[in-house]
């Protein structure tokens, strides 16, 4: 396979401030995304009010919408994403290295080198983690009283909303962005992803729809929680305007992170990369892109309709003009559960890729895993109306979805096995990675367990719209996804920075969020069973001291988790020691480079040779041969 050829421009550190702030970049994208939006309010404000679009005299969501449509625009204006395609038109030559110049400037701009926009995608997933775990507290702190005092009910339920909606669009982009981005070139032996351009912009179009779902708390915020549920958001105010502007971005960003991603493993792997020797983590990668680019599309289509409802009265979701709100419901979740999906399909691939490691033997059942992953991605389409057993569908409906939702727990089963086999009569180091790895089967198998439950028509008519649910839900995502994500960090993060994390304060962060998760939600499964409703700020009496000692788990919780920003901002701003090359002894690709990973990755393609899982096995070959140039020199 033919590998592209290096650019004669390489990244230089010294260019002067002043002039990278001036040009284009995030301030002067901040600063047009602003007076864009000023502007297209105006004009959006004229439209409504002389059209029969909006007949609502107290909205004005025609406004709302083309000033927001208008602000994506400056935003990515300001970014320069429409210099290359101008430059192409006056006959400006290619150039892969535009906006890679600039040192440490070039993270507040659009770059084309893919180590640095999945730098740029961890940054941004953490600040808006940290903002969606704000709200969590706020919510406990909230139920610390049983008739809720700290915030008016639309409020409330407004947090609610964004805590949730944050979370699961921060969450989608927040492994297959910063982990997918950095490592599937590395992994698969090229120099950079199949659109360098394309990648950059669903980083930004992610940054910008955080900031977009954060504007709906000054547009009187939403009252649908995460799901957007019409018809609340046929008579919402404006903020759900925001929602489902942000939601829109999240899902093109999806699609296109997933066709690049796929594009990439398709097209530019180095000789001798075969299917079966591609790492068990870009397989993750791979199943994901493929839910993301199948799911968001029906996303995009339900956000669609939704703004028609607002903007021209087409009530395709008001029951009384002949629409019906349960076509949203159908909708939602025919991407909202290969969304689920989206999200653990990558955090099974990343406990898979690190096991062998630590376990210092192959990975147990490398083809079982593939079928595992293919297994869930294909299931997860078929099980979407379990969300709707209280709706009101069609009750012969109920057997199938009920039986396929439980079926899916064959595939997932398949995973487990891998994990459990990898482990067995193992001579396991108990290294940071490795054990939030380890939590990972933990807490997943409870949110597995649980979710049989809910499969369940008879168990779900009692347990529906309960703490019981909730709980559910943050055992399979948070303590499924987040510790893998958090291993996947504490794992690859010397190689992207070339700098050690302090292994003290990781292992502190580890066991008090261990700890204190489990504390939090495990009680909640209780608290469902006993009538606890999710969504409101009132409820029984009786389950006063139950949601107390919650909360007081949930704020150690949150605590915890500012250990591991301390050990961050600790290890990579004020220490900054330097990494090994390889510290965990690993026969992956990417750990034969130096860390941080030069600018273009490998001076020459190398030709794989194995797959990176041949610990214990006598007479393993390396996994790749660099054509003379030895691993780890300098490109």
């Amino acid at each position: 396979m033919e590998s592209a050829s290096l650019p004669v421009s390489r990244p230089r550190s010294d260019s002067p401030p002043l002039g990278s702030l001036l040009g284009f970049n995030v301030v002067s994208a901040t600063l047009l995304a602003i007076l864009a939006y000023y502007f297209g309010h105006k004009i959006g404000a004229v439209i409504g009010h002389h059209t029969v679009w909006n007949t609502s005299s107290d909205q004005d969501d025609d406004a709302v919408l083309i000033g927001m449509g208008f602000a994506i625009l400056g935003w990515i204006a300001g970014l320069g994403f429409f210099n290359y395609p101008i430059g192409r038109i006056f006959g400006r030559p290619v150039a892969l290295h535009e906006g890679n110049e600039g040192g440490a400037w070039r993270y507040l701009r659009l770059c084309t080198d893919h180590k640095v926009v999945a730098l740029q995608y961890l940054v941004a997933t953490l600040f808006f983690f940290f903002i969606a775990g704000l709200n969590a507290m706020f919510i406990r702190a909230e139920l610390t009283s049983v008739h809720g005092t700290l915030f008016p009910a639309g409020n409330y339920l407004t947090l609610v909303g964004l805590h949730g909606t944050m979370m699961l669009m921060m969450m989608s982009a927040g492994v297959i962005g910063p982990l997918g981005n950095y490592l599937v070139p590395i992994l698969i032996g090229t120099r950079r992803m199949a659109f360098p351009r394309i990648e950059s912009l669903t980083m930004w179009l992610t940054v910008l729809a955080g900031f977009v779902l954060l504007s709906a708390t000054l547009l009187g915020g939403f009252p649908t929680g995460w799901t957007g549920y019409a018809p609340l958001a046929d008579e919402a105010r404006s903020g759900i305007d925001a929602y489902l502007v942000s939601f829109g971005l999240i899902g093109i960003s999806l699609v296109l992170v997933g066709l690049n991603i796929i594009v990439t493993v398709m097209t530019q792997r180095a000789p001798g990369m075969t299917w079966n020797r591609l790492p068990i983590v870009v397989w993750g990668f791979v199943t994901t892109s493929i839910l993301a680019v199948l799911s968001a599309p029906v996303l995009a289509a339900a956000l669609v309709m939704t703004i028609s409802d607002r903007t021209i009265d087409s009530t395709l979701f008001v029951s009384s003009s002949g629409g019906s709100p349960l076509l949203w419901d159908e909708l939602f979740w025919f991407f909202g559960h290969p969304e689920v999906y989206i999200l653990a399909l990558p955090g099974f691939g990343i406990v898979l890729e690190i096991l062998p490691v630590f376990a210092r033997k192959p990975l147990w059942g490398y083809k079982l895993a593939i079928s595992g992953l293919f297994g869930v991605a294909l299931m997860s389409f078929m099980v979407w109306q379990h969300h709707l057993f209280m709706s009101g569908i069609n009750a012969n409906l109920r057997p199938f979805y009920m039986f396929s939702t439980e079926l899916i727990s064959i595939p997932t089963g398949f995973i487990f096995l891998n994990g459990m086999g990898t482990m067995w009569r193992a001579k396991i180091r108990f290294t940071v990675p490795m054990l939030f790895c380890m939590a990972f089967f933990f807490n997943f198998l409870f949110g597995g367990l649980s979710g049989v439950f809910l499969s369940d028509v008879p168990a779900d008519t009692l347990l529906h719209g309960s703490f019981f649910v909730m709980a559910h839900f943050h055992y399979t995502i948070m303590g499924g996804l987040v510790f893998a994500l958090l291993g996947g960090i504490y794992y690859w993060l010397p190689k992207m920075t070339g700098l050690k994390l302090n292994e003290a304060l990781a292992k502190a962060h580890f066991w008090t969020m261990f700890i204190f998760f489990n504390l939090t939600f495990f009680p909640l499964f209780v608290a469902g069973m006993l009538g606890m409703p999710r969504r409101v700020s009132s409820y029984n009496a009786a389950l006063h001291n139950l949601n107390v000692f919650v909360s007081a788990m949930a704020f150690f919780l949150g605590l915890s988790m500012l250990l591991f920003l301390w050990n961050l901002v600790y290890s990579l701003v004020f220490k900054r020691e330097p990494a090994e090359q390889n510290p965990w002894d690993s026969k992956g690709l990417e750990w034969q480079l130096p860390s941080p990973v030069p600018a273009y990755n490998f001076e020459r393609i190398p030709t794989i040779t194995s797959d990176p899982y041949g610990y214990g096995e006598p007479g393993a070959v390396p996994v790749a041969d660099f054509g003379g140039v030895p691993a780890g020199a300098s490109a």
